[in-house]
């Protein structure tokens, strides 16, 4: 059993084809297959759109007890109107979720740029209203990162309260000078903001997004290597999730990570994978 989570933003990539998954691999497979090697991954599929019932069962069936899905609270409660209002909808997507038992956890409420100090009451409030639950925040408000009152604030509040602060780390993507659409899209999309690694409850939260280049990227996840073993050391289970422009290089990323890790860790249980050659090469291993 690994002693923290790792994963990547989906598990439905038919660019991993030939590469992390066999290439004929069938759709409906991929779950299985992933799980397999991964003991997480970001729910974002939950961000845009509500599972259908049939759709969460299948699911439960496919992920293991000590799987964890992460996922994010709908956009139309997230990202519209004050989240007080929105109790009762957060309840029913909480009872959709429900087959999965506590392979959601943490929830994430990733909350838009716009949302800012002025709103922290409305937070504290749906927090509180869903306490039970173990929850990271992503916050891309500019003044959640000015290290001022409003921040140390805000950090009180969710240490308090034993909710994580997701950490977003973009900067590799936008040290990446490449033209390609793909890394031109994600860098039009993702925030730009200040690392806040923070340890707020027993599972730190980490999104790397990184560009096309793995070898590029290195160089940005050697501190989180760091970090992540320290963690770990500490008896924490941090959840880490790797990012690249178009995510084609996602699950090569994360396996990548964990390569790094385990020479940072030694004794740290290794991945279950099929030994495909282009992985390999995607590795540097070869």
């Amino acid at each position: 059993m690994l002693p923290y989570f790792l994963g990547c933003p989906s598990w439905n990539e038919p660019a991993w084809r030939g590469s992390f998954y066999p290439s004929d691999l069938r759709s409906a497979d991929t779950l299985a297959h992933y799980v397999a090697t991964f003991n997480a991954v970001e729910g974002n599929t939950t961000f845009y759109a509500r599972p259908a019932p049939q759709t969460v069962q299948r699911w439960a069936e496919q992920m293991p007890a000590h799987f964890r899905f992460c996922a994010k609270l709908p956009r139309d409660i997230s990202h519209a109107g004050d989240l007080r209002d929105h109790f009762a909808a957060s309840a029913d997507f909480l009872a959709l979720l429900a087959p999965l038992g506590e392979r959601v956890a943490p929830l994430w409420l990733q909350l838009p740029a716009s949302f800012g100090p002025a709103r922290l009451g409305e937070l504290l409030s749906w927090l509180d209203e869903f306490a039970e639950r173990a929850i990271a925040v992503e916050l891309r408000h500019p003044a959640f990162f000015d290290r001022g009152e409003e921040e140390r604030t805000l950090n009180r509040e969710l240490q308090a309260r034993g909710v994580e602060r997701i950490c977003l780390d973009s900067r590799a993507l936008f040290a990446c000078t490449s033209r390609d659409p793909a890394v031109l899209h994600a860098q039009s999309k993702k925030p730009r903001l200040p690392l806040r690694p923070t340890a707020f409850s027993a599972h730190p939260q980490v999104r790397f997004i990184g560009g096309p280049d793995l070898e590029a990227n290195q160089a940005f996840l050697e501190p989180w290597l760091d970090k992540v073993a320290a963690w770990i050391e500490q008896g924490l289970a941090p959840h880490v999730f790797l990012h690249t422009p178009d995510n084609h290089l996602a699950a090569a990323q994360a396996l990548r990570f964990h390569a790094s890790l385990s020479e940072r860790l030694p004794g740290l249980p290794a991945l279950a994978v099929t030994p495909l050659e282009p992985v390999a090469e995607q590795l540097g291993l070869l």
